[in-house]
């Protein structure tokens, strides 16, 4: 990776009406920001589908893109809506994503968007979108299993009927000509978020900013992947998993996390060349021109706990695919552009792998001031091969990380650093020393630029509401910081 640095945004944070971020008019507003500030890098967070809890990390699938995300702007530029389509509903916030209003609005905006394409659609964009459809062989199922999950009232697919949760093939017929219309709802939805989405990856590149996707390691269990092929995950006979995915139990967490996604069968992938992998990364590749792998520690060891446990207490860990899983990619895809997220509990064979791959790992500037020198995220402990982050998604936000520094560590990031100006100057330190480091890439969260507090934090991680909920507004993003992370990104030569 060249030298460069860039910013950290969800597309759902951005600004602009109706309630949620979108690959609209705002979205071509900050690829022009992150120009002006000399920004090579717009690093979101996972685009797919979110389920449960609205994380993008808790998927409904592994392939499709999140309608949320759809502009309803460009939707009616594009001839799909008028003005007098679009509800009002007062409730929509500028400031915050309100997920449930915002899906009630969108259930009718789409709904008149996808009338009007079968009204009206010339043929020319009919054989688009038939090739789209041909092109994506995860699109089928995927429509499918939507569909379904509607006519049950958004039940998870465990909770189905016996045979729609087997996928008997009679049942899997039925429900394909019963649900006809919607399968071809859900369908066009994709269609209309990789028509966006590509156009403004297209447009991001000609302003010299290339965009690091998020790759969630594990798959939520109510999705249309575990639906699909139950033979890859740990299930029983049920189709229930057996052990789930989390972590142990730490200095901050006595019972450790319970993530609950179901583990992987590695023997069965493996017996398979690992191709639903390969074409999960194929996807992500064609997506975004960077990957970072959350919890990349995984392909190693993974944390196994019993399903039954409420806890991660009892859980084990046990051996990943490790290097053997990676070379098989590598026999597809050659060099990759992934990015490790290498924190937590590594281990040598996790940078070994890195190291046969050539993958970039992390460091995390917030956690480096604990009083001890030699503590590895400190930038004079760095090398090239690391992309440093003040903070991630999952962290506070730097400003509130600094005040509850306790006076020891305050004192020690001030002799560190050289400076000791306010909270908010402290913030624009961390973000020189970042510059300023010999880390190949350096990104910040954009609550970060602006200086915000624990009130901007996007992700508290195992915890359910009030997460993935802030927005950026356009005035916070001034000139004067515009300026100011311009200069410094000159003076460091990124």
């Amino acid at each position: 990776m060249q030298r460069c640095s860039g910013i950290l945004l969800h597309p759902s944070s951005l600004p602009g009406p109706y309630g949620i971020g979108t690959m609209g008019p705002e979205a071509y507003w900050f690829a022009d920001q992150l120009h002006e500030m000399k920004q090579q890098r717009w690093q979101i967070l996972p685009l797919y589908p979110t389920g449960y809890g609205d994380s993008p990390y808790q998927s409904l699938s592994a392939f499709a893109g999140n309608p949320l995300l759809i502009s309803v702007e460009l939707l009616i530029r594009d001839g799909y809506l008028t003005l007098k389509d679009i509800p009002r509903f007062p409730t929509l916030s500028s400031s915050k994503v309100d997920f449930e209003c915002v899906k009630a609005h969108r259930n009718i905006v789409f709904s008149k968007a996808f009338n009007t394409f079968q009204r009206e659609a010339s043929i020319k964009e009919k054989q688009a979108y038939s090739r789209f459809c041909k092109k994506n062989h995860w699109l089928n199922d995927y429509a499918l299993f939507m569909a379904i999950k509607d006519h049950h009232h958004l039940k998870a697919w465990n909770t189905w009927p016996k045979a729609l949760r087997e996928r008997d093939p009679e049942a899997i017929n039925k429900y394909s000509l019963l649900l006809k219309k919607e399968c071809e709802y859900h369908s066009f939805l994709q269609y209309l978020f990789f028509q966006q989405w590509n156009a403004l990856k297209e447009y991001c590149h000609k302003q010299n900013v290339y965009i690091i996707g998020d790759n969630p390691i594990y798959e939520a269990y109510d999705s249309a992947d575990v639906w699909t092929h139950p033979e890859l995950f740990q299930l029983n006979k049920k189709l229930l998993p057996v052990r789930v995915a989390g972590v142990p139990p730490d200095c901050f967490s006595a019972d450790g996390q319970r993530w609950g996604n179901p583990l992987y069968d590695w023997e069965k992938h493996k017996s398979e060349h690992y191709h639903w992998w390969i074409e999960n990364l194929r996807a992500s590749f064609e997506m975004t021109d960077y990957v970072r792998i959350d919890h990349f520690i995984g392909f190693v060891r993974y944390y196994s706990i019993p399903a039954k446990d409420r806890t991660a207490r009892n859980g084990r860990w046990e051996q990943g695919p490790g290097l053997h899983f990676f070379e098989t990619l590598q026999q597809t895809f050659g060099q990759m552009p992934i990015i490790a997220e290498d924190l937590g509990a590594t281990t040598p064979e996790v940078y070994r792998i890195k190291e046969a791959m050539g993958f970039p790992g992390m460091k995390i500037l917030q956690e480096a001031f604990d009083g001890n020198p030699s503590h590895p995220f400190l930038p004079h402990q760095y090398t090239k091969d690391f992309v440093v982050y003040t903070g991630t998604h999952d962290t506070n936000t730097t400003l509130a990380s600094y005040r509850k520094l306790s006076p020891k560590n305050k004192k020690f990031l001030q002799a560190y650093t050289g400076q000791k100006g306010s909270a908010k100057d402290m913030v624009w330190e961390l973000i020189r020393q970042a510059l300023a480091s010999v880390a190949d890439t350096a990104i910040f969260p954009m609550q970060d630029i602006l200086t915000l507090g624990e009130e901007a934090r996007m992700n508290i991680p195992s915890t359910i509401g009030n997460n993935w909920e802030w927005r950026l507004q356009k005035k916070q993003l001034s000139k004067e910081i515009v300026h100011r992370m311009r200069e410094m990104t000159t003076i460091y030569n990124r």
